[in-house]
């Protein structure tokens, strides 16, 4: 089972899980895979569920769902102008995360094809607050085989994708590439890459 309930008994008692994560875990469903379209108010609070209880160590997810929470901030949310917003959900829609990157406006956190490498984004470097451009992905010719389980699984392993948790290095946007619909025809793939 991909994700599961520790004690569950016991939990009950203390607070109802909603229908939707029930659903989830009875069959077998990886949260990666929501029965939610992604950005809709069902998902981002499936997301919000999954990821209280995972850090509570009532949930027991495998190690691609517990990749959605640690290191990341999917799950939460903040305050942009007023508004309650999802945090690290990557929607081609959000484009309220703006910054200024050499005099010009860019959208921070979401891949995109080209530059000197087959993919960049700009990130903000939480130390130094600077805007900087990671640039990624191979130059030689090679394509990413995102739609094959068999290659993202094998990528992950080679490239040790669970242990890549810093936003500000090529590595982490590699192996999470495969999450962006719009650099793949509009479908997200579950895992790293």
């Amino acid at each position: 089972m991909r994700a599961r309930i520790k004690s569950f008994s016991e939990y009950v008692g203390e607070r109802s899980i909603s229908e939707s994560l029930m659903y989830h875990i009875n069959n077998d469903i990886s949260i990666t895979e929501s029965v939610y379209r992604p950005g809709s108010t069902g998902h981002i609070e499936l997301l919000s569920e999954a990821r209280s209880l995972f850090e509570s160590g009532v949930l027991k997810l495998s190690q691609v769902d517990s990749g959605l929470f640690e290191g990341t901030e999917l799950g939460l949310t903040g305050i942009y102008n007023g508004h309650e917003v999802p945090l690290d959900l990557p929607l081609e829609a959000h484009h309220m995360n703006e910054a200024e990157y050499k005099g010009r406006q860019v959208e921070l956190n979401v891949p995109k094809r080209g530059g000197s490498k087959k993919f960049y984004v700009y990130v903000r470097n939480p130390k130094t607050k600077k805007i900087n451009k990671i640039e990624f992905g191979d130059t030689s010719g090679l394509t990413a085989k995102v739609r094959d389980p068999k290659a993202r699984k094998s990528f992950a392993a080679r490239h040790r994708c669970a242990e890549k948790k810093d936003k500000t290095k090529a590595g982490y946007w590699a192996c999470r590439v495969n999450r962006y619909a719009h650099l793949w025809g509009g479908k997200t793939y579950p895992g790293y890459w």
